[in-house]
């Protein structure tokens, strides 16, 4: 007699409209309740799903926050203005624009301070964010290259992508989320020629 061969079992798809629901629930209640009031049932609530749904994709708050976080920043493009100049000013002030949303701003302040102390989540910052938002500088970088606006370096461009990037992002988030100053034009084009030209530039 032969065997058979039980069917395999997959199981359910997970649903993009579900995580879109639940990201962006979580975004409102973070801005409504603050980190310590935020629950992950409150979200599923809000988001129409159940309770299990939440925590079958985010093992905690931490996890469920830095995604929420994640997805807006995954917004940001690096738009072709015709030049390296004309798109690093651009997206400058898309990202200060980003930063000055409500959800943005709470989202992160909230799990910076909770990173200060948890390990885990600075590396999930590193990888959601940091890393994902650094293919900005990459695709600059070359599209630059390709325009001949700088030369093609064969070195390994990792210590130049990272340079670039925490100067760019560090200024902005210390614009807007420390110092509580405006980033305008004027102020993304001095940034951008500090950046692409050096100080003394800068003064001209």
């Amino acid at each position: 007699m032969q065997s058979r061969t039980p069917a395999s079992r997959t199981g359910r798809p997970r649903s993009a409209a579900a995580d879109t629901a639940i990201l962006a629930a979580t975004r409102e209640a973070l801005v409504e309740l603050g980190w310590s009031g935020l629950t992950l049932g409150d979200v599923a609530t809000r988001a129409g799903v159940a309770k299990t749904t939440v925590y079958r994709r985010w093992a905690g708050k931490s996890e469920l926050v830095t995604d929420a976080l994640a997805t807006l920043f995954d917004q940001l493009v690096l738009p072709d203005r015709g030049s390296l100049r004309a798109d690093i000013e651009d997206v400058v002030l898309q990202f200060a624009e980003l930063l000055e949303q409500p959800a943005t701003k709470t989202a992160l302040m909230a799990v910076v301070a909770e990173a200060t102390h948890d390990e885990a989540l600075r590396q999930r910052i590193r990888e959601k964010i940091v890393a994902r938002q650094k293919r900005l500088v990459v695709e600059g970088r070359s599209r630059a290259q390709h325009r001949g606006e700088i030369p093609v370096d064969t070195t390994d461009p990792g210590p130049q992508i990272d340079l670039i990037f925490d100067v760019i992002a560090g200024a902005v988030v210390h614009r807007t989320l420390v110092s509580c100053e405006p980033v305008d034009t004027d102020w993304a084009t001095r940034l951008t020629a500090v950046l692409l030209d050096g100080l003394a530039a800068a003064g001209d």
